[in-house]
């Protein structure tokens, strides 16, 4: 059979002779191609989408023949989705949504948190209708829907999406289950801090809220401060102990402030030994207890699970840790948050909750609840075997039950599928329509979908594939079938739908406009040529027309959409058929129309509605060629070559052209005032301090490098009015650097300023934060003694954090680039360097720019070539508290023979090797990676834990090329890590 095109083009050949108004039926029939030959089975591999008549390969193999009666039982038995008699309500594992789940269960067991919830109002007063979906409108609301469910709903799970979408979380990433909870507290007491009711306004404060306070005592007068805080957990350090209660001890331990550590007395008005402590004034109703079970490790720079065994008994008695003794301060336990994996970044969470009203435990682990055998809390023995047995014997009369269900619905379900295969059997050797018989075209989606057991049928729609007439429009027969009447019947009476599409529906006036245009279009050639002799002859006087140049390139497209356009309108205007999305071609239809259209002409059309002032966009046309171009866009902005161009815009024009010479005046002045530091000459450094001067002033080097940019192009960059040493401070005004960072790693961050530069500086700039090193130095010693301060002071506590940050970064990263080198003989491979990453097109231009001798960037300025490459922020090193204004970005230079490849911290050795195959043809077991000289050979470890930070830049040796590495994804598989326990605490009166 001839491809789609080729049909599409026989259906209307006969146009070239016949003209719109002698259209007859046995040119529409040849429009809807109802005389074409059907094709045979084995005739064709895959169904002709341009052949009405073709029904082969529609999903009819399926039927034909013998069928085994396994495919006809595939139905599940719904009471497994029902909740079980005095069963708790479980919650779906949306991804990575475990730690939600079971946050959600413990407050849901808290009946005085569940009870002030359902006292709240909804934020929209009115009923629910009837024939809506209840839609949550807070978060609250949404929390009090769910616990609804959990305490009434028939399912045995339930979905909370919907809660979780409120919160924005993705459900695909597993977050820090204490830091959720804290957050969403926090959100649920300010949410409720807006409610009249004092039960439901205080109920988190009441329930989960306590005070303690930091206490320090001077040691030499003895005066004691005090600071409160509310605390909603108490955060216990667990290495070392054995139980919790020596946890809660060491919480509350004292503090020596010595040393360094000093603390400064107001009354002492000095820095005097001192000890600290915290004293715990008010428990709430609930006490959380978090075991702080991951840690930083040092040595690896990552965060570790900590296994170790804490005991703690069903009761708590706090009155030993409390500042008043007076009081009861009994708990008991009533909740346990468990982290199963050995990982601090991977693993699952559960609960451990009792039931407040029976005193029952129950373990939740999402849609599963399990209720412990006792009332005794069992977490040591989840292994044990005797408690497996008795899970298996419980399995195992469920499986005989589900047996005996089955069964009966497998018998049912068989007799349905018989009836159903000789059924479609008839039916599709009755399917072809016979020439001269009465025939109706149905949809092949609809066909495919009837065909498909697994998909039952909807009704037949065809709304979709009609024309603005109301009948089938041409363009659609490749997407519907031609099949006998006597079938279509079948398919109406039994699936209902509609309109029925026989031969009535054919439509004449479609078939009529199509012959038209295609006909013009033939003449559209004519007329192309003709406007393309004209253009060539020279107007004289004023007798010719403006059109804009991009207009007359295209003109000829321009005019064979508009003819197109009535069948466009009707392509777009095509909604869904049977429910489904569109078709290919029409969600690239809706995705042109959604661009913005260039219309004639309306390109030397400015802003104001005139004409444009640039002549170079626009040329002179003569009458007669304007008049061509009209017959095919009558409503084209018309301007004879007499017109005045726009007033407005050549008042613009004025005003541009004085803007930009004042900043080449403005970029001139700064350069003459700043030649050194424009040129990167004759600059101060920390390293070797000179011996002029004994201060020296910092800017940020962003400022240098915007500065620069708009001295070498004034008319293209905007001036720098201000210099922001901000973003070199942390939010108490500190500064970040030492004076050794910025003499070595962090001295790409600043630039360093000669004080009679500076005060050209203040003249000219507007500085919001003055940054000045000083040396002091005493009489008769060297430069070895001399000292260095810098106002502001540096701040130690924010500097520690920005380091801390560094390193988690360069341990933590995601979708970071590294390089891969392959060399041969220790020699880098000069070939095969395709790149796998690209720089952006602007980053790009703009090394250019740098790259560029100063001389050319600017035809300005006359600059002398040599200036110094300017430093960048490297990605993997920036400041914690960023501004706008720090540029962070320094890229690896890819030479030939180097591949990028993105990878992240806690993908694996071999995850790597798998990459790099695909990248260089070289299997996993061939390849010699190095790292800075150290060999990389343990394949389960982590790339952060190996050293490999981003940007780095990996040696690969092959041992001996192979040719065929096809089947080498199967042999490499990734491990899951092995589970482990991880324990938090909750505790209620």
């Amino acid at each position: 059979m001839a491809p789609r095109l080729q049909l599409e083009k026989a259906a209307w050949r006969w146009t070239e002779t016949v003209p719109p108004e002698a259209v007859a039926q046995e040119h529409i029939e040849a429009a809807y191609r109802v005389r074409l030959e059907p094709c045979q089975r084995g005739a064709c591999r895959r169904n002709c989408r341009g052949n009405p008549n073709c029904l082969v390969g529609i999903g009819e193999h399926v039927w034909l023949g013998e069928i085994d009666e396994n495919s006809f039982h595939n139905i599940d038995d719904p009471n497994c989705e029902r909740r079980k008699k005095n069963a708790f309500v479980g919650l779906t594992n949306l991804g990575a949504t475990c730690y939600v789940n079971t946050f959600l269960q413990m407050w849901f067991l808290n009946l005085e948190l569940r009870q002030a919830l359902y006292l709240c109002p909804r934020a929209c007063g009115d009923g629910i209708p009837k024939d809506t979906d209840y839609e949550p409108q807070t978060i609250c609301e949404h929390l009090q829907y769910l616990f609804a469910l959990l305490q009434n709903s028939k399912r045995r799970y339930i979905d909370p999406s919907g809660f979780v979408k409120a919160l924005g979380l993705d459900t695909g990433q597993q977050q820090d289950a204490q830091e959720f909870s804290k957050l969403f507290m926090s959100l649920l007491e300010d949410t409720l801090s807006k409610q009249k009711n004092p039960a439901v306004r205080n109920i988190v404060q009441k329930q989960f809220c306590g005070e303690y306070a930091y206490v320090t005592v001077c040691n030499q007068c003895g005066r004691e401060s005090k600071l409160v805080s509310k605390f909603y957990e108490l955060e216990l350090n667990i290495q070392g102990h054995k139980q919790l209660t020596d946890c809660i001890t060491e919480f509350l331990k004292e503090e020596k402030l010595e040393g360094d550590n000093r603390y400064f007395c107001e009354t002492c008005q000095s820095k005097q030994n001192a000890t600290r402590k915290i004293r715990l004034l008010s428990l709430p109703c609930t006490l959380n207890l978090q075991l702080m079970r991951f840690v930083f490790d040092r040595q690896t720079g990552h965060k570790k699970k900590l296994n170790t065994y804490i005991g703690f008994s069903e009761l708590l008695d706090m009155e030993p840790f409390m500042e008043q003794k007076s009081g009861v301060y009994v708990y008991e336990l009533s909740a346990v948050l468990i982290h199963r994996g050995v990982s601090a970044y991977s693993g699952h969470y559960i609960a451990h909750v009792k039931d407040p009203q029976t005193g029952e435990w129950y373990k939740f682990n999402d849609e599963d609840i399990e209720k412990m055998e006792g009332k005794k809390l069992q977490l040591g023995i989840e292994e044990d075997l005797a408690f497996l047995q008795e899970l298996v014997e419980r399995d195992n009369c469920k499986f005989e039950e589900w047996c005996d269900e089955m069964a009966e619905m497998r018998k049912q379900s068989v007799a349905r599928g018989k009836i159903k295969h000789e059924e479609v059997k008839e039916l599709y050797q009755r399917l072809p329509a016979e020439a001269g018989s009465p025939y109706d075209f149905i949809s092949l989606e609809w066909l495919q979908k009837w065909l498909d057991e697994s998909t039952p049928p909807k009704p037949i729609d065809n709304t979709a594939c009609l024309c603005s007439h109301g009948k089938l429009h041409p363009d659609k027969i490749s997407l519907m079938k031609r099949i006998s009447e006597y079938v279509a019947d079948f398919f109406y009476r039994r699936y209902g739908g509609g309109p029925r599409l026989n031969v009535k529906a054919l439509c004449k006036d479609c078939v009529v406009e199509r012959c038209r245009i295609l006909r013009l279009k033939n003449q559209l050639n004519e007329d192309y040529k003709t406007v393309t002799n004209l253009l060539k002859m020279t107007v004289k006087g004023s007798d010719g027309f403006w059109v804009g140049k991009a207009s007359l390139r295209s003109w000829r497209q321009l005019a064979l959409e508009q003819l197109n356009e009535q069948d466009e309108d009707a392509e777009h205007s095509n909604g869904k058929m049977n429910g489904n999305a569109q078709n290919k071609d029409e969600s690239n239809e809706e995705k042109r129309e959604e661009e913005e259209e260039l219309n004639f002409n309306e390109d030397i059309v400015c802003p104001h509605g005139d004409l444009c002032i640039s002549e170079n966009e626009r040329r002179v046309v003569s009458r007669e060629a304007w008049d061509k171009l009209k017959q095919y866009f009558p409503k084209a902005p018309e301007f004879p070559n007499s017109k005045e161009c726009c007033s407005q815009c050549k008042i613009l024009e004025r005003e541009g052209e004085e803007n930009e010479a004042l900043h080449k005046m403005m970029a001139s002045e700064q350069k003459t005032s700043l030649q050194n530091l424009f040129h990167d000459k004759c600059r101060p450094c920390l390293g070797s301090w000179p011996q002029e001067t004994d201060e020296l002033y910092i800017v940020s080097q962003f400022f240098v490098e915007e500065w620069r940019k708009f001295v070498r192009r004034p008319t293209r960059c905007s001036p720098v009015s201000s210099i922001a040493n901000s973003v070199l401070l942390c939010p108490h005004g500190g500064l970040m650097f030492t004076f050794a960072s910025m003499t070595k790693e962090d001295s790409k961050h600043i630039a360093l300023i000669w004080p009679s530069e500076w005060e050209r500086i203040q003249k000219l700039f507007v500085v919001d934060h003055i940054i000045k090193i000083t040396r002091t130095q005493a009489a008769g010693t060297g430069p070895e003694g001399a000292c260095y301060t810098s106002e502001p002071q540096l701040c130690p506590e924010c500097r520690e954090g920005l380091l801390c940050q560094q390193q988690r970064d360069l341990r933590e990263y995601t979708q970071a680039t590294i390089y891969i080198h392959k060399v041969v003989d220790n020699k880098k491979v000069m070939k095969d360097a395709a790149p796998e990453l690209n720089v952006s097109s602007s980053e790009a231009e703009e090394e250019r720019e740098e790259n560029k001798p100063e001389g050319e960037q600017d035809p300005d300025f006359n600059q002398a070539n040599g200036s110094a490459k300017r430093q960048k922020l490297s990605h993997q090193s920036y400041i914690t508290y960023q501004k706008q204004g720090i540029r962070r970005s320094t890229r690896h230079r890819k030479v030939r023979g180097e591949k990028a490849l993105l990878v992240s911290a806690n993908q694996t050795l071999k995850e790597l090797k798998i990459q790099i195959m695909h990248a260089f043809s070289v299997a996993p077991f061939d390849q010699n990676l190095s790292l800075d000289g150290k060999i990389l050979s343990d394949d389960t470890a982590t790339l952060g834990s190996l050293g490999v930070i981003p940007e780095s830049v990996i040696l690969l040796k092959a041992d001996e090329p192979i040719a065929d590495y096809a089947a080498m994804d199967d042999v490499m598989q990734v491990c899951m890590p092995e589970e482990g326990f991880k324990g938090t605490g909750l505790l209620g009166h």
